[in-house]
């Protein structure tokens, strides 16, 4: 169910289908983290033998486009036409109900995918498809969080589905799959980094800035909605991703 809401991977029918199933799928939503991560890690180091980084990593990013539909990079959009131009909570909702992109939508999208492609570009090659598994991992990670702290905003809508609010069982179950990648990193910084205080330093510049973005982006909606939508799930996805990049990259420059 996580992977045919979320991506357009084909998935077998379920007969017995029911909408209120797909909250029990929240907890497998890094998982899909994780395959769409592979999929862009793929199409990199294939493209890599062909083309110059720079190239590759503009594919990878429209091959995890392709992958999920930009399922989420229309939730960023919309969550800031709406935040950008409605003044109350009902006017944001309704803004971003509207299927069409507006200005602030359309800068906003611009510039968070322009940005992940910089700040991939400016970061070193030998570990630019590890980074891709983790970064779609966790950032779905922080989606999950969102829907355990805060109530569904909307009395319908294309996360209605999902608006069960996640528990602990559940809540631990992605956590164990968005750190499934992580050990990647052991394995492939070892040869760079070899004390314990360098990778609480690597975790902090990594993480800090996902759990400020997180913090800001949560509080923002509760306090304009009191509560999530779809929208705003897929803005957190987008803007927690783009905040862990760029947290390794600040990393990178200390080196």
């Amino acid at each position: 169910m996580a992977f045919g809401f979320f991506t357009r991977i084909s998935v077998p029918s379920l007969d017995s289908f029911k909408e209120e199933d797909l909250a029990g799928a929240a907890k497998y939503f890094p998982l899909v983290g994780i395959v769409v991560g592979m999929v862009g890690a793929g199409m990199y180091l294939v493209a890599t033998r062909l083309f110059p980084s720079s190239i590759a990593i503009l594919l990878s990013m429209a091959a995890t486009l392709y992958l999920t539909g930009a399922f989420h990079e229309d939730g960023l959009a919309d969550s800031a036409d709406g935040f950008g131009g409605g003044w109350g909570r009902e006017q944001i909702l309704t803004i971003m109900q509207d299927s069409r992109l507006g200005t602030y939508g359309a800068v906003v999208l611009c510039l968070v995918l322009f940005g992940k492609y910089q700040v991939l570009n400016a970061l070193p090659d030998y570990f630019l498809a590890f980074i891709l598994v983790v970064g779609h991992a966790l950032s779905r990670l922080a989606a999950v969080y969102v829907m355990a702290s805060l109530p569904y905003a909307k009395p319908d809508g294309k996360a209605k589905p999902l608006a069960t609010r996640v528990g602990w069982p559940d809540l631990c179950v992605a956590t164990v799959l968005a750190c499934l990648p992580i050990p990647l990193f052991y394995w492939h910084f070892s040869p760079f980094v070899f004390e314990a205080k360098d990778w609480l330093v690597l975790g902090g510049h990594c993480v800090s800035p996902m759990i400020l973005v997180w913090i800001w982006w949560r509080n923002k909606i509760q306090h304009w909605l009191g509560g999530y939508t779809g929208d705003c799930l897929g803005a957190m996805q987008q803007l927690t991703e783009l905040a862990l990049y760029i947290g390794l990259l600040a990393w990178c420059q200390q080196l």
